[in-house]
C-alpha cells in the first residue's frame, strides 16, 4: 500500500511541474499525486509533491513563502520576461558600463522592489482572462493587460554582479510571498534602470521550511520513494500548528464532528494520542470544525 506523505523533489530544468507529478505517479504506484506550487520548465529546485491523503495538505503549502536564487539579465527584454522568450529590445551598450549603471544604482533598484509591492504578472503566464490562459491569448496575437497584484518581497539582495559588453547579469537571493513572479522582478528592475531586463536562471531553495537540502532527485526517488517521504502527521506539523486530542475526541472528529475551541487562530492540525493526523480544523463560534478529515477510512 502506498504511504500518504509529502515528497520534496529537486525539479530538474526542462520539465514542467505536471511532468514531475506524472513521473512520481509511476514511481509511487498511485494516481493520487499532486504538487504544491508550479515551477516553470526552465526553473529548478524545490517542488512539494503530495501523495494519497497528503494531497489534502497541498492547499496549505500554497500560502507559504518561497526562497529563490536567480539571475537577472539587464540590457535585454524578452516577450516572456525570461530566457525562453524572443528578445524584444536590446539596450545601448553605453548604458551598461559601470559608470552608467553603477552597483549602487542596481542595489537601489532592488531596494525599491522590496517590501509590499503591486506587481503586474508577466503577460505570458497561466493567469486566466475570461476563462482563457493569458499566455494563450498572447500567442494568439492579443495584447494582454493584467491587473497588478499585491505581493510581499521580504528579502531581495544582489549576490554577484557580472558585466559583459552586451549585458549585466545580477545574481539575487529573494524571499517572497506566494504569487510573486521573479521574472517580473527582473522586468521591473530593468525598466526602472532604463535598460530592460529578463530572468535567465531560477532555482527555488525553499517552500516554507521545506528546503532543497532535503530534496530528492527523480533518479534517487525511483530507487526508493519511501526514504524520501515525509509521513502525513510530520508533514502537517511542519506546515500548521498542532493540537493533540483524546482517543474519544479523535473518533468524533474522524466522523466529521466538532471539537471544543481552544482559541487557536487559523487552521491547525489535530493529532490523536498515537500522533496520527486526524483532521485540519478551523475554529468558529466556539467550535473547532474540520476543513479536511485525513484519518484513514
Amino acid at each position: 500500500m502506498t504511504s500518504s506523505g509529502l515528497i520534496v523533489v529537486d525539479k530538474p530544468s526542462g520539465m514542467t511541474s505536471h511532468d514531475v507529478v506524472a513521473r512520481l505517479r509511476r514511481i509511487v504506484g498511485t494516481r493520487k499525486v499532486g504538487h504544491g506550487g508550479t515551477l516553470d520548465p526552465m526553473a529548478t529546485g524545490v517542488l512539494i509533491i503530495g501523495v494519497e491523503r497528503a494531497t489534502r495538505l497541498l492547499t496549505y503549502i500554497l500560502g507559504c513563502d518561497k526562497r529563490y536564487v536567480a539571475t537577472l539579465r539587464l540590457g535585454q527584454t524578452t516577450l516572456t520576461d525570461d530566457a525562453d522568450g524572443e528578445v524584444v529590445t536590446v539596450a545601448d551598450t553605453a548604458l551598461l558600463t559601470e559608470r552608467s549603471l553603477p552597483v549602487p544604482a542596481i542595489d537601489a533598484g532592488l531596494a525599491a522592489l522590496t517590501g509590499e509591492i503591486d506587481q503586474i504578472p508577466s503577460a505570458v503566464s497561466a493567469i486566466k482572462i475570461r476563462g482563457v490562459r493569458s499566455y494563450a491569448r498572447v500567442r494568439a496575437g492579443e495584447e494582454v493587460a493584467l491587473a497588478a497584484r499585491r505581493v510581499t518581497i521580504r528579502q531581495l539582495r544582489a549576490l554577484e554582479i557580472r558585466r559583459t559588453p552586451e549585458a549585466v547579469d545580477v545574481d539575487i537571493d529573494v524571499v517572497c510571498s506566494t504569487g510573486t513572479y521573479v521574472r517580473a522582478l527582473a522586468r521591473d528592475l530593468g525598466a526602472a534602470l532604463g535598460v530592460g531586463g529578463h530572468l535567465t536562471a531560477l532555482r527555488r531553495l525553499a517552500v516554507g521550511d521545506f528546503t532543497v537540502d532535503e530534496a530528492g532527485t527523480l533518479e534517487t526517488l525511483a530507487e526508493g520513494p519511501e526514504a524520501g517521504t515525509i509521513p502525513l502527521a510530520k508533514a502537517a506539523a511542519r506546515i500548521l500548528p498542532t493540537r493533540r486530542v483524546t482517543a474519544e475526541e479523535a473518533r468524533a472528529l474522524a466522523h466529521g464532528g466538532p471539537l471544543t475551541a481552544v482559541g487557536t487562530a487559523g487552521p491547525y492540525a489535530v493529532l490523536d494520542p498515537l500522533d496520527d493526523l486526524i483532521a485540519i480544523v478551523v475554529e468558529r463560534e466556539g467550535r473547532a470544525r474540520p476543513e479536511a478529515v485525513l484519518a484513514p477510512a
